[in-house]
């Protein structure tokens, strides 16, 4: 069978429209759909879409991938983000950028520090469930579009991860039956704005995710939505993130705590998940965070994970 990808594009210049992308060429699906509509019925579709991926007529049709502008895939109705899921980026966070530590951090010697937050992640590997926070759909753009930088943020900071598409209506579903109702897996960036996760007013009672995510453009989806049959092992795929050239994020998912399976099974016993919610399972080591390094103006981001393809946005000052 033919592997292949499904995306949103512009064709020389006309309305986006779902494609298939075969290796570094893409064509136009037949049939007008939408890529969430073709979600809406997966086991159904799913065939006839396999079937055009081998078909000579649509392969002849096909362009090179660099010629046509890629847009987000389409908007999800929900948003999950699974947070805290890598060790190793939680203990970066905690050791390289202060608005990320509690109150017992910031008089704790380096030290202690790192083995506070070792103990913490090792017993969370051992005994906690997700811990899952809301974005809002309205933050998506493009594989290819620009991240506004607000002016009210001066710690925006990076967080590619593995996206977790949904196939099919979703509720109490055991994690040993979770992945026959993933549709694919796409690339997604969690960009965060730091210094408001964790507030310092006195208000606060927890994290304030609104602010810490849910900026316009925080989180670039796409290019493209690989099925599931066609990704052997997504605890083997390869997660990696430069800005200017410079590689900061090149992790692996085999480091993934709370496996997708768990996350599903969490997820659906607390809510109804629908065909084309994404779940954004957790970013691994190397944001900017633990190098004391946030998005500029200008900055251009490249993230890929492997067989996922790869964006490319730049970084703009919001206007």
């Amino acid at each position: 069978m033919t592997s292949f990808g499904l995306a949103t594009a512009a064709f020389d210049g006309a309305a986006p429209v779902a494609a298939i992308v075969i290796g570094n060429r893409i064509a136009p699906l037949a049939g007008g759909a939408s890529l969430l509509a073709i979600l809406d019925d997966w086991d159904a579709a799913l065939p006839a879409i396999e079937a055009a991926a081998s078909d000579p007529a649509l392969l002849e049709k096909a362009v090179p991938l660099s010629s046509v502008r890629l847009e987000a895939p389409y908007r999800p109705r929900q948003v999950f983000c699974t947070g805290a899921n890598y060790k190793k980026h939680v203990i970066g966070l905690i050791m390289g950028d202060p608005s990320m530590r509690g109150p017992d951090d910031d008089a704790a010697t380096d030290e202690e520090r790192y083995a506070r937050a070792t103990r913490m992640m090792d017993d969370r590997a051992k005994n906690a469930l997700p811990y899952v926070f809301l974005k809002l759909p309205s933050c998506v753009v493009g594989p290819q579009d620009d991240v506004i930088l607000p002016r009210n943020v001066q710690k925006p900071d990076w967080e590619l991860e593995l996206g977790v598409v949904i196939g099919k209506p979703t509720r109490h579903v055991a994690a040993a039956d979770a992945m026959s109702h993933v549709a694919g897996y796409v690339v997604v960036n969690d960009v965060t704005a730091r210094e408001h996760v964790f507030r310092r007013d006195g208000s606060a009672i927890g994290a304030d995710w609104l602010s810490g995510k849910c900026f316009p453009t925080f989180l670039p989806f796409g290019p493209m939505i690989v099925p599931r049959r066609f990704v052997a092992d997504p605890y083997d795929l390869t997660i990696s993130l430069s800005v200017n050239g410079k590689l900061y994020q090149n992790e692996t998912t085999a480091d993934m705590m709370q496996g997708i399976e768990q996350q599903i099974a969490y997820l659906s016993d607390r809510v109804e998940l629908l065909p084309g919610d994404l779940i954004c399972t957790g970013s691994p080591y190397g944001n900017g965070s633990a190098f004391g390094v946030f998005l500029q103006p200008g900055d251009l981001m490249e993230g890929t994970i492997t067989g996922l393809g790869m964006q490319r946005n730049r970084c703009v000052a919001e206007s």
